[in-house]
């Protein structure tokens, strides 16, 4: 038995780097993004504390993104609210 994948259906800025999220099994969410954004070390993604660059994520394909998928992160860890990282992906990108 498969189950079928979770898709954000709408996302809302709350300001200060926050987005309130809608899933398509009616879950809401509320995730701050600001603290993955100000630890990565990475000038592209550094670049995402621009608040206007910050505003333009959009959903595509059940997912949140932001420019050529240059930012996104898991449904998942959007629906569980757990942007958490380890340092090894702070130089990744």
């Amino acid at each position: 038995m498969s189950q079928n994948p979770i898709s954000i259906i709408e996302a809302e800025a709350r300001g200060d780097y926050r987005l309130h999220l809608t899933f398509d099994d009616g879950k809401e969410q509320s995730v701050d993004f600001k603290p993955f954004l100000t630890r990565v070390q990475h000038p592209d993604i550094r670049s995402y504390l621009d608040p206007a660059k910050f505003a333009m994520s959009r959903i595509e394909y059940g997912e949140l993104v932001w420019g050529d998928y240059d930012l996104c992160f898991p449904v998942i860890d959007l629906y569980l609210n757990q942007l958490g990282h380890d340092s090894r992906q702070e130089t990744a990108a």
